[in-house]
Formats: structure tokens, sequence, C-alpha cells
């Protein structure tokens, strides 16, 4: 079948079911509501950061299609937090998101739509037919080739119909700070916020409520000088002295949407670019002159001593990067960016989108918001490794304190050394702050009933807690609080798993290349495919990389239950004109952990989109 024919096939697009609606007024959209319009379908959850890359990737599609394009965003959760209907509409509110959403905390369109992945995007033609499908994010060029077919179509056939969309924006909301990320405690004793929302910094007196300054413009942009402009900015970490007396500023930020680290001086509130090119990174060389290299949703950062630079939590590659603003570059510290979670020598290690960093003395904490984690990095011989102390994996989560081993998160994002060098957590998604003793291994809860707790700094012996989804500053740790045990139990991701047969299974990524392009095979296989499984003896057969799309699995008697990860599926295209004498060529790169239930009578295939339509 040609990629022409597989475009076209006419696959009716199943009605939208979920919960409630958001950004529309109040209404309940169908599909019926829409015919006319080019429709894309945006599976998300707010946990992912792919699936924040897309919402930033379709902006522009939206803008340059505003008048026959409407995305509607079907948000699928992950972690239990996320479905609650508060946190979505926060959510919502918190990335900017124009475009009408339905809520589907029971993954019914998920499943209609036979969705394994977020993101994945689904393209609707005006008379309600599924067009094209793609799982990731990176396929704007694609979306744009689609979108711009289907119009032509439909254009001719007079079944476009253009004009405004059912977008409605919900009532704008004004506090001082609009969903802040992360707190840093300058040496005078004031507190340096990270105001994600409003796209700038906040300088606060002691107290966390006085305001004595504001930095940035509060405008989404990318603008250097006194009037600067950030795009989500979080991280903040104070360089040491002597450092910040040679390079001319005091603070680095991680600028998060713009994939740009920024500099500080406090005297002036002057801010400077350091790393970055404001281009996500995909893929290739990502060590060189920082100001040169591109960086992937920097979320947090931290001067650590033992590596010499400012460790980067890379948590939109599932990395650590490190930036030395001495000599002004950035290169990878620690991982591979394959998620999940592994230990071991640094430059070995998974993570799963790092979110927060805290410095303490010969251990550098982390939280690993994905694998619901509590992890360190040390240094072991004449390099680092990674230790976790809390978490065991993509698909498991909950509330529990007692043992580490035994120990439950949901989606940290924070942590902070607290001065007796136990570790505060900011348990993000369980509303909790919660504490871990490196002595005895033990794992408690310090405070509850904290939105969204993001970031933390120690201030006179006192925990400063980013309450972001409150948008303010909380101290929620009175001082000699006894921690009390919580045994919330574990909890699991709602995602259902996917029956296939037992024996062999043949695992097909399916990928056809944009309109007007082709598989680049000049130098070499254009695609590749790596596979594990977790638990490991669950693949007699198949599991390693190769450059077929297609693999062969074997599968062990006796496990019935277990996840298969398509640790990298990867495909290059370029223009297929042959005027073209330097052809522009694109990337598209996937990864999938899928949970499966092995029957006998299940399928003995398991198709897998990256992009086009499944045959």
């Amino acid at each position: 079948m040609s990629a022409e024919q597989k475009r076209r096939a006419r696959v009716r697009a199943p009605e939208l079911a979920g919960r409630q609606w958001l950004n529309t007024g109040g209404k309940e959209l169908q599909l019926a509501d829409l015919r006319g319009k080019v429709v894309v379908l945006d599976f998300w959850t707010f946990c992912c950061i792919n699936c924040l890359h897309v919402i930033d990737e379709l902006r522009p599609l939206e803008d340059e299609f505003s008048d026959v394009l409407v995305t509607v965003g079907v948000h699928s959760p992950k972690f239990e937090h996320e479905a609650d209907p508060d946190a979505l509409a926060a959510a919502v509110e918190r990335y900017e998101v124009h475009h009408p959403v339905l809520d589907d905390p029971e993954l019914s369109s998920w499943q209609n739509y036979a969705v394994k992945a977020w993101p994945t995007l689904a393209v609707v033609d005006p008379e309600g037919y599924v067009v094209h499908v793609a799982a990731g994010e990176g396929h704007v060029e694609a979306l744009r080739s689609v979108i711009t077919e289907v119009i032509a179509e439909h254009e001719a056939r007079g079944t476009l119909h253009r004009g405004d969309g059912p977008y409605v924006p919900p009532p704008a909301s004004e506090t001082t700070l609009r969903f802040p990320g992360k707190v840093l405690a300058l040496e005078d004793g004031n507190l340096l916020v990270s105001d994600s929302a409003n796209h700038s910094l906040v300088e606060f007196a002691a107290d966390g409520e006085t305001v004595l300054r504001r930095i940035g413009s509060g405008s989404r942009g990318w603008t250097d000088g006194t009037e600067p402009e950030f795009s989500e900015p979080a991280g903040l970490t104070r360089l040491p002295a002597e450092v910040a007396e040679r390079v001319g500023y005091d603070v680095v930020v991680a600028d998060t949407v713009n994939h740009l680290l920024r500099g500080l001086r406090l005297s002036d509130g002057r801010v400077s670019t350091l790393a970055g090119t404001g281009q996500q990174w995909r893929d290739g060389e990502d060590a060189g002159v920082a100001a040169e290299t591109p960086l992937t949703s920097p979320w947090d950062v931290a001067w650590w001593e033992p590596a010499g630079g400012v460790v980067i939590a890379m948590a939109g590659n599932h990395t650590l990067g490190l930036f030395d603003p001495i000599a002004g570059r950035v290169r990878r510290f620690a991982g591979t960016t394959v998620e999940g979670l592994r230990d071991g020598a640094a430059e070995d290690a998974f993570f799963a989108q790092p979110s927060g960093l805290a410095a303490g003395g010969e251990r550098l904490w982390l939280a690993d918001s994905e694998t619901s984690a509590l992890r360190w990095v040390e240094v072991d011989g004449d390099g680092f490794a990674v230790r976790t102390a809390v978490g065991t994996g993509l698909f498991d989560f909950g509330h529990a304190d007692g043992p580490a081993g035994e120990a439950l998160l949901q989606h940290p994002l924070g942590v902070a050394v607290l001065p007796d060098d136990s570790i505060a957590v900011c348990d993000t998604y369980n509303g909790a702050v919660r504490r871990y003793e490196p002595a005895t291994e033990e794992v408690s809860t310090l405070a509850t009933h904290v939105s969204e707790p993001s970031g933390a700094a120690v201030v006179d012996g006192e925990l400063v807690v980013v309450a972001s989804a409150a948008h303010r500053l909380e101290r929620p740790v009175p001082p000699g609080l006894a921690a009390k045990l919580i045994d919330g139990g574990s909890q699991q991701v709602k995602r259902p798993a996917t029956e296939i047969g037992s024996g062999e299974v043949e695992l097909e990524v399916v990928f056809t290349p944009p309109p007007g392009t082709k598989l680049d095979e000049r130098y070499g296989p254009s695609t590749r495919l790596e596979i594990t499984s977790t638990p490991e003896e669950l693949l007699v057969e198949g599991a390693g990389a190769g450059t077929d799309l297609a693999r062969r699995l074997v599968l062990a008697e006796g496990i019935t239950d277990g996840v298969l990860h398509v640790v990298a599926a990867q495909a290059a295209s370029c223009d297929d004109d042959e005027t073209i004498e330097h052809p522009a060529c694109r990337l598209t790169r996937q990864d999938w952990g899928v949970p499966i239930k092995v029957s006998p009578d299940g399928p003995a295939r398991l198709p897998l989109v990256m992009g086009g339509l499944d045959a």
C-alpha cells in the first residue's frame, strides 16, 4: 500500500467520550460539531514532558491554520493525581493550553483510538475520518504536510468550513505568583522564585510575601538584558562567589521551554544567555561550546562541587547535563536518554524525567519524577555512580512511609537537604512533603495538603516550600513536628495492558514518511529499533538493537504480565525531490513502555504507530 493510499484510508473516527470538557465555555462537544474542520486530537497527560513539548510544537500550526484547524487535547492520565479534575484544570492554565480539552480519566477515548503511548496525535478530516496517526513528538512538518493536503482536498470538494473554532478561554486569574516552580535562598535572606506561568523571576523579602522586584516582562519570549523575557523558567542555583566574580553573574536559571540556561546578575537584574540555542536537542552531539549546543527542557540546576560545575536536570531527554561556567561548555554528565530506572555508572544509568536537584556534600540528590523515585549521584573512583533510595520503576507509585524499599512517592519534582542531612522531598502528586533519612533508610511524611509542592529551600533552619498550584510559598513543616507514619498502599498506572499471544509475536513499528518525503538511505539504514523487557527474562528472543522496524519476539513460558520497552524506534526521512541539491531531512524518534498481558488466544502481532496509519 502506498503512502498516499495509506493516508487516504477511510477509518471513521470514534466518538469522543470522557467526563467533562474544558476551554469550551461549558459546552460538551461531539465530533459532529467539528465537521468541516481539520481536527488534531492530542492524547496527552500533564506529567509527561514529551506531551508538554507537543503542546508547544502545536502552537505555530494552530496559528497558521487558525480558521480551519481545531486541536482537541484528550487528557488520558497516568497518575492518580492527574485524574483529579481540579488538577487538570490547573494544568491546562499552567501550560497555556489554548484549545478544547476533553477530560478522559477512565481512558475511554484512549482505548477507542487504540492509543499506546503518550503523546499520540491523530488527524481527523472534515468528514470525520482518521487520516493520520503519529506517536511521540517532533511531527510538526509531517502534520503541516498532512493538514495542507487535507485542506486542499476538502476545499476542492466543498466540505471545508472556514471560521472560528469552539475554543473559549477561561476567565483570567491574577495572583502575585502563577504556578511558581522553584525557590532559591539568597545570601541576604531574600528569596528568589521562578514564577513559571508568568515567565519571570520574583525576589521576595525573607517573609516570602513582600515583593521586592520582578525580573522579566511577564510575556513568553527570549530576550536578554535588564528587561528580559523567559519561557516557563524553573530551576535556580547560586554560583560560588569566586566563580560568580569571574563570569559576571550570580544565579543560573533553567529557562525550561526556551531550552536554555540563563545567567542573572543580582546587582542590577541583568540576564544573559549561557547555554542552548533555543532549539530542542533531539539527536546527535550534546557536548561542546555552551551557546552552540542544544538543550532539552532543563528543569532544575544545582552547583555541585564534586562535578566542578552546574548539574542540569535535563527532563526532556532523561539525562543530567553539566555546565562549566568558566569554560563556557556543556556536556552529558549522566544518563543514556533511555527512560527508565537503572543504577550504576553515571554514563550507563537510566533516568525518567529528572526534575529536582539538591547538592548535599558528597551526594547530589535528585527527584526522578516519572519513576516516582528519590535518587542520588556520588563519586565512585575516578567517575560517578547513580543510586536509588526510593522507587522501583515507571508504573508503580503511591503514598507509603516506612523502610525505603517499601516506601512510595507519586511524581516528585523537588528535593532539599535539611540541616540534619536528611532529605526533604516535594512529593508533588501526593500533595505532601516527605523525608528520607540516609542513616536509617526510612521515609516519613512531614506535611500533607500542600498544593503540588514543586521546590523547596532551607532558610534559617526552616523549610520554605513552593506550593505551585496554590501560587505561593508556604512553610508547612512546623519546627519539631513529629512525622506520622502513612501507609497509603501502592498504586499502578490505570493504563490498560495490551493483550498479546504467547510464544511468538511480531512487533512492528508502523512508519510512513510524511507526504513529499522518503526514507533516507544514502548513508546506510534509515531506521533503528531497540527493545528490552521487564522482567528481563520475559523475552527469550528479540531483545536488542537492529535496523528493521519489525521484530520477531519469543516470549518466555509461564510469564503472563510484563512490560515491553521499545527503547528507541527511529526513522530518517528527507525531501523527495531530485531537483533539491541539499534536501531537508528529519529524524522521527519514539519510545514506548507497553504493559502487556500474555494470553494463548491473544493476537500474534503488536503494531505501534510512529507515523502514518496502521495497515
